[in-house]
């Protein structure tokens, strides 16, 4: 029987930093398919946007229409820190803005929201994200130079 290490915080494991880079790059590469594979089928997306499903089929939808609304729209990710099953990720999301967003009239602009999430993750899967977008951000790019 392996002997538990009591107080030992584990690091983030290698699957566990792939899955959640495979979560933003499913943005760039216009993939919300990928979250099936890297989501429980019950993860849960706090606070959910009004109409939103509760599962990764609610952000399935929100990803498609942002990708209509934003056609170039990309995440990057700045760092991920944590420990086994919990990670942080500050990240920005960039895009051209070229559609009303929100009562926003387009700017053509590139624009840049901070993001900040975190992930819970069990057996390599994803299955609580908690997250926070900076749109107030988008209302002071949106204003004159």
């Amino acid at each position: 029987m392996e002997k538990e290490d009591k107080g030992v915080v584990k690091a983030l494991s290698k699957e566990e930093i792939d899955t959640i880079e495979r979560f933003y790059t499913a943005w760039k590469l216009k993939k919300p398919e990928v979250l099936d594979e890297i989501c429980t089928p019950d993860w849960k997306d706090i606070p959910l946007a009004p109409q939103q499903e509760d599962s990764p089929k609610g952000l399935q939808a929100i990803m498609k229409f942002l990708f209509e609304l934003c056609p170039d729209i990309e995440i990057v990710i700045h760092e991920i820190f944590g420990s086994h099953e919990r990670a942080a990720v500050r990240a920005s999301m960039q895009f051209t803005h070229v559609k009303e967003i929100m009562g926003i009239p387009p700017t053509n602009k590139k624009v840049t929201i901070a993001l900040h999430e975190f992930h819970y993750l069990k057996n390599g899967k994803l299955t609580h994200t908690w997250h926070l977008e900076d749109w107030f951000g988008l209302l002071m790019q949106s204003k004159g130079e």
